[in-house]
């Protein structure tokens, strides 16, 4: 990516965009983690039938939390196509207004006791439009800050576009565990709706930051040259479809975070005795950590040799991960905030850094696309099927 950044006004519009991408997926990631939160505590209560084993009721609720993992590739080809054919900016702002609709759709949508099996199909149609969003939502954040970088500053740039990650997962739990405080009818009626209302609000936010945003001139320079493919995604699966696969394949450990924010609330609530209140604070200094960590991925690989770095980052986990369950399954506060905040550093890190990684190596004209492609199919399956499969192996744990 060339492009001259000594211009102090130039550098001024690299920061803009840094913090304008923190902010927009701050909001984007918020809407998200909200439903996943709701998913492991409420959404089986309220939009599935009181006749169901709860048990059930909650893996059918997170069957519906996988319906977004599932669109969420679809987005990335939809606005990862209008993104490398019209620019960044239009298409991120696209995302957000999709976002907020839907999400604030859910906290008005009426349960399973109002109107029947509409309930479920309802929650399963929003949820997929959330996918959609947050499918071309990510790698437009990436690109906006990443290409209005200053020269050799692109993966520390993209971190910012990463932090709204952990800021919206904080967000959302911090919402999720004052509202805890409310007694368990009023909660399940009426407060869980609070946190998807607060969307339209934000998403007002997002839109007056993001219309003040200008294109990256990467960009710029590829629509002012007419240089825009008719079909980004052919070319990316013809020309770099090795890199998708290999970007698909080392993104999992990135996706471990929706065993703790969704499979593992739901476990310890339901099963290891754990108050609502008490795991939701575990959750939210793991997210505290991973805030403060994941920027650490970035200057790592931007200071050293980037192969060792990822190896650095991605092989604690594999001990980590593991050793956070038999953490919890302790059953003491303690060790499980300490298990959780441990197991939150390598993924955290890794996190920080690859979207950088991977603006770097595809081409500007089909960079959205490439990227999109890499993340989205590797959430498909990783990220919204952990909850799903992962109480199949729960009483193996321990």
């Amino acid at each position: 990516m060339k492009r001259q950044q000594s211009d102090p006004t130039t550098h001024r519009q690299a920061a803009r965009a840094a913090v304008a991408a923190f902010i927009g997926t701050t909001i984007e990631w918020y809407d998200f983690y909200i439903y996943g939160l709701a998913a492991a505590l409420v959404f089986g209560k309220v939009f599935f039938a009181g006749s169901l084993d709860p048990g059930v009721a909650t893996l059918l609720s997170f069957l519906t939390l996988w319906a977004g993992f599932v669109a969420r590739p679809v987005g990335g080809l939809i606005f990862g196509h209008l993104g490398d054919r019209i620019g960044r900016k239009t298409t991120l702002v696209i995302t957000l207004v999709m976002m907020g609709i839907a999400t604030t759709g859910i906290g008005l949508l009426p349960g399973y006791a109002q109107i029947g099996m509409w309930a479920p199909l309802s929650l399963v149609l929003l949820r997929v439009v959330q996918g959609i969003a947050v499918g071309g939502e990510w790698g437009g954040a990436v690109l906006i800050a990443s290409e209005s970088a200053p020269r050799n500053k692109s993966i520390l740039y993209s971190a910012f576009a990463q932090q709204g990650s952990p800021t919206g997962n904080l967000l959302a739990t911090v919402v999720f565990f004052a509202l805890s405080a409310l007694p368990t009818p009023e909660f399940i009626m009426w407060g869980w709706r609070i946190p998807f209302l607060l969307s339209a609000t934000l998403v007002i936010l997002g839109m007056v930051i993001r219309l003040k945003l200008e294109e990256p001139e990467d960009m710029q320079r590829v629509l002012r040259q007419k240089k825009t493919v008719k079909v980004p995604a052919v070319e990316v699966l013809r020309k770099h479809w090795v890199i998708v696969l290999l970007g698909a394949g080392v993104l999992p450990v990135i996706h471990v975070t929706y065993f703790k924010t969704t499979f593992a609330l739901s476990w310890a609530t339901r099963e290891l005795g754990y108050t609502q209140s008490a795991f939701l604070s575990i959750i939210i200094v793991a997210l505290v950590v991973q805030f403060l960590t994941q920027p650490l991925g970035a200057l790592l690989v931007s200071r050293m040799d980037m192969r060792r770095a990822v190896s650095l980052m991605v092989l604690p986990e594999f001990i980590l991960m593991p050793a956070m369950f038999f953490a919890i399954e302790t059953k003491s506060y303690w060790i499980a905030l300490v298990g959780m905040c441990l197991a939150t550093i390598p993924h955290s890190m890794f996190y920080g850094a690859v979207g950088g990684i991977l603006a770097r190596v595809f081409p500007t004209r089909v960079r959205y696309t490439g990227l999109s492609l890499s993340y989205q199919l590797c959430s498909l399956l990783v990220g919204g099927g952990t909850p799903v499969l992962a109480p199949q192996d729960c009483p193996q744990i321990g």
